[in-house]
């Protein structure tokens, strides 16, 4: 079951227990080499936010609260102060700030708020108590909440530099489970075992690049460290003579229990969590917003929802151990303005959990204009058990499994996004029920759009079914309209490809339809297969359109092109394929505009 860290109040009744499973090569729910630049703070003279995001409108109040957009509200007059330079034996105004966030949150009564000023605060923090509470950024500061602390002391030793008197420990679980090891099956493990150190939390980092640990001395060289845990003793490869050294001394950097609680324009970073923390920063109660938050370098999973009506906004995680984020039992989530990159940094196995975001146990769940980028694993997946899941306007580029992965889940709307130059699927579509795929660009990746199906409908086989919900573990109906789907020079088998595993069921079975989309391969034979469709035991294999047309009725309007480009340089499409969609794209249904922000009946291909 989900661990428990200390001082966490007791477990309420909706949270559920965690199970991690496979079914070949991916099967999962279990929550769920890229190097991107971490945030940099700026002091700016508007609202700072570690995650460089626009805060306005969101401060106090959602859209529509009666702020103007663009305004800077100042932090109330009865607001607590904390200042790096403050005392704790203040009474926290203004004049007189506090020096630790901790000891504001205690004094925090209901809908108070906490303004932390410019600096770095080496500390760990709940917020617990106080329903209603605002941690914020002042105005122009840059603000983190960092679990790493300046090392000294180093002396040469043997080709290492060592430092001596360094006592803090971390557990190396590599499960959701404290104590318990990793799975034995290869399709199971959390852990590469070409990355055998990747669930021990320790980080180290010299002038702010990372070392890479390793698990003995004698493998210490250039760029890696060691913990000698019985000696008290950290071993560097690297010479760190006039230069900073920072190291991760605290596992949690914020876990929010308390209701309303809003957290604005803070960094987190640096924490060394354990996998059975879930996250550096965990959201464990209703109605929490965080805007403009960061969450970086953390050791492992960089955020985790856990309870109702969250909403995200503007919120970063990049640059985590194993996963930017994951949520669960997390009913009425929504993400706005999120970017997930370059997760993963420690090269867990993709599956069971790795990459970008990963949601699953939820309902009416909506992620919106998001960036989910050069993440070692998928960018966006949604598995076992999600009911009523919506990604719009997103961009979903360069990760090193699938740009969206639908599995195990039901009623979803993919509309908008630009998926592109992903190493796996741009859209895999597994055992998910009443899909629909309008007006999205899909290109460079391996397959366009995979639709699969396997026989977890006739047995779960360890993933969760909840049987409260519309779900049936079954492919269909699924609807592309309007979409895009070009190939480039990359190789690939198919671009529209429609599979059952368990060799039962046909695409018509799976009852899916394809009209109104728009194929390009970059030369008349490859890839050699256009579409393939599955006929239960196989799938037929079609080369051209008007084989695949002729047999299944499918793309009636449709068009494939073959050599010319269908998009510009941004992956906007050409002014040729604007033509081309006043005849080929269907109207555009009023359901989908609103979401979109669109007029109604509106006729394109692809993305906006």
């Amino acid at each position: 079951m989900p661990p428990r860290t200390p001082r966490q109040a007791p477990r309420r009744r909706r949270l559920r227990p965690v199970l991690v499973c496979a079914l070949g090569l991916t099967c999962a729910w279990g929550f769920l080499e890229v190097t991107a630049e971490p945030p940099r703070p700026g002091d700016g003279s508007g609202w700072a936010s570690a995650a460089g995001a626009d805060l306005s409108g969101w401060v106090f109040g959602p859209p529509g609260s009666g702020r103007r957009p663009g305004a800077r509200p100042a932090p109330p007059a009865d607001a607590l102060h904390v200042a790096r330079d403050g005392d704790d034996r203040a009474s926290g105004s203004s004049t007189a700030p506090l020096r630790t966030v901790r000891e504001a949150l205690d004094r925090a009564d209901d809908g108070d708020t906490v303004v932390v000023h410019r600096g770095s605060y080496h500390e760990s923090l709940e917020v617990d108590g106080a329903t209603g509470v605002t941690l914020m950024a002042a105005p122009g500061a840059a603000v983190w909440i960092d679990g790493s602390r300046t090392v000294g002391g180093w002396t040469a030793s043997g080709g290492t530099w060592v430092s001596a008197g360094w006592t803090p420990e971390f557990d190396s679980s590599p499960t959701y489970t404290w104590g318990e090891p990793d799975n034995t099956s290869p399709n199971w493990q959390f852990v590469n075992p070409a990355h055998p150190m990747a669930a021990h939390p320790d980080q180290v980092w010299i002038d702010g690049v990372a070392q890479q640990q390793v698990g003995s001395l004698a493998e210490v060289g250039p760029g890696t460290f060691f913990v000698d845990e019985p000696g008290d003793r950290l071993y560097l490869g690297s010479d760190p003579s006039g230069r900073e050294v920072r190291a991760s001394a605290l596992a949690k950097g914020l876990s929010v229990r308390a209701a309303g609680t809003r957290v604005v324009g803070i960094g987190v970073r640096r924490f060394a969590n354990s996998v059975p923390h879930m996250g550096a920063v965990t959201v464990e109660a209703p109605r929490v917003r965080l805007v403009g938050v960061a969450i970086v370098d953390n050791a492992t999973a960089g955020l985790h929802v856990m309870d109702r009506r969250v909403r995200l906004v503007g919120v970063r995680v990049s640059d985590n151990g194993m996963m930017g984020m994951t949520a669960t039992d997390a009913d009425g989530l929504r993400i706005d303005r999120m970017r997930a990159t370059g997760n993963n940094r420690e090269r867990f196995n993709t599956s069971p959990a790795a990459g970008g975001a990963k949601i699953g146990r939820s309902t009416d769940v909506v992620v919106r204009d998001s960036v989910f980028e050069a993440n070692l694993g998928t960018g966006l997946w949604f598995d076992e058990s999600v009911l009523g899941l919506q990604v719009l306007g997103g961009r979903m580029h360069g990760n090193a499994v699938h740009g969206i992965s639908l599995e195990l889940s039901g009623e979803a709307l993919v509309a908008g996004n630009l998926v592109a130059d992903n190493a796996g699927s741009g859209l895999k579509v597994n055992d998910t029920n009443d899909v629909s795929i309008w007006n999205n660009t899909f290109t460079g990746n391996d397959r366009e759009v995979d639709i699969v199906q396997d026989d977890r409908d006739l047995d779960p086989q360890g993933s969760h079914l909840d049987h409260s919900l519309a779900l049936t573990f079954r492919n269909g109906p699924v609807a592309l309209r309007n979409n895009v789907l070009a190939q480039t020079s990359r190789g690939s088998d198919c671009l529209l490809c429609v599979e059952d595993y368990s060799g039962r069921m046909t695409a018509e079975d799976m009852r899916v339809t394809a009209r109104g989309n728009l194929y390009q391969r970059p030369t008349s034979d490859r890839p050699a297969t256009v579409v393939r469709w599955s006929r239960g035991e196989d799938a037929v294999a079609f080369t051209t359109f008007g084989a695949f047309r002729s047999a299944t009725g499918q793309e009636r309007p449709g068009r494939l092109v073959s050599g010319a480009r269908v998009l510009r340089a941004d992956h906007r499409v050409t002014r040729k394929v604007e033509r081309i969609a006043r005849k080929v794209a269907r109207r555009l249904p009023a359901s989908v505009a609103a979401k979109l922000g669109v007029d109604r009946g509106t006729r394109r291909l692809g993305a906006w």
